[in-house]
């Protein structure tokens, strides 16, 4: 994916100045547009439709904070790594490719920063991945940042044909696709006033994508996140759902549209799967984050310890951010097909 080079940190926008104000004087007095602007930037404003809602700006966004490490790539790899003033909630480190962009971009938090965290940065654009970050139970509501004058962007890969009303990760009515990914790719280039950036990297995902050429039908995929007592597995719908129609596989748990749901081992072990795909994760906040913690697990737990997939020593690592709806997800499923072909699965 592109790099594009650096530009010089800009100055402080009218709404990241009326954001100190909004925190001495509260929330009531800051409604409206940001910063009370009167005027627009050529071209602007400009208006995203994003998950039932408008996101509109003024101008180019100058100060976003990115809540998640999915959009923090997204925007690494549009070259606008001297427009985030802070991000959080990571998962790996970040990709090698980007690790230039990203020094020196302060990390508000490895995991769900606060919202006071947030408003210090003063941002005049604030972007998430999870309805759970930037939502009800996050960091803050949407509405709590537009009252601020900050305008907010979820990414629709959380909330296209998907229900995040319950507990746990939600729940999809159809599988998620790459097309979905691509439109917060050229959204956010819009938004910054860089669409041709957004297209190249969109061109080049697909590119990879389609070019993967690998049938592994007949071939059973389990994919498992993170915890090893009530293990968080893949379901039909979301990232992995992507990577096993990409290699022509079959998910072990494709007939649950939860995105994540938990189960116990010895339904595991039933389906009896023939490769494992492992998260392996750098953060420490659930049992068996890292892929060898999940592999140690696997080997030694007398349910799992006779799996197809354990005694033959079919696993696939890959990072979390693979197995979430991110730019990652194409190298996931370039990593799965080739792993497939290594164990003799696919042709």
């Amino acid at each position: 994916m592109p790099i594009f080079p650096r530009r010089s940190r800009p100055a402080r926008t009218s709404a990241a100045l009326l954001l100190s104000t909004c925190l001495t004087v509260g929330l009531a007095a800051c409604g409206g547009p940001a910063g009370g602007r009167e005027q627009a930037a050529p071209g602007f404003p400009r208006t995203i439709d994003n998950c039932g809602r408008t996101t509109e700006v003024h101008e180019p966004p100058q100060r976003v904070v990115s809540l998640n490490q999915a959009s923090t790539e997204i925007l690494l790899s549009l070259g606008l790594e001297d427009r985030i003033v802070g991000t959080s909630m990571w998962t790996d480190p970040v990709l090698p490719e980007l690790k230039q962009a990203a020094d020196g971009i302060p990390r508000l938090a490895d995991n769900m920063p606060s919202f006071e965290s947030v408003l210090d940065a003063e941002p005049d654009f604030v972007s998430g991945s999870f309805a759970a970050t930037l939502g009800k139970g996050g960091v803050a509501t949407r509405d709590q940042f537009e009252e601020l004058g900050v305008p907010t962007y979820l990414s629709p890969t959380d909330c296209a044909a998907k229900d995040n009303s319950g507990s746990g990760d939600g729940s999809r009515s159809k599988p998620l696709t790459m097309d979905v990914l691509y439109g917060e790719i050229r959204d956010l280039a819009r938004i910054f006033d860089v669409e041709q950036r957004g297209q190249q990297l969109i061109d080049g995902l697909q590119r990879r994508l389609d070019g993967l050429d690998v049938d592994a039908s007949g071939t059973s995929v389990l994919y498992w996140f993170a915890n090893s007592d009530s293990p968080y597995l893949a379901g039909c719908c979301g990232a992995p759902g992507i990577m096993t129609r990409a290699v022509g596989a079959d998910n072990a748990f494709d007939d649950t549209h939860a995105e994540w749901p938990q189960s116990g081992w010895e339904n595991v072990a039933e389906r009896d799967p023939d490769v494992i795909v492992l998260g392996d994760l750098t953060r420490r906040e659930q049992t068996a984050e890292s892929a060898e913690s999940k592999i140690d697990f696997l080997e030694s737990h007398p349910v799992t310890q006779d799996m197809t997939a354990v005694k033959r020593k079919r696993y696939v690592r890959l990072p979390g951010q693979a197995l979430n709806p991110t730019i990652r997800t194409v190298d996931g499923a370039a990593k799965l097909a080739t792993k497939l072909r290594e164990f003799g699965l696919a042709r």
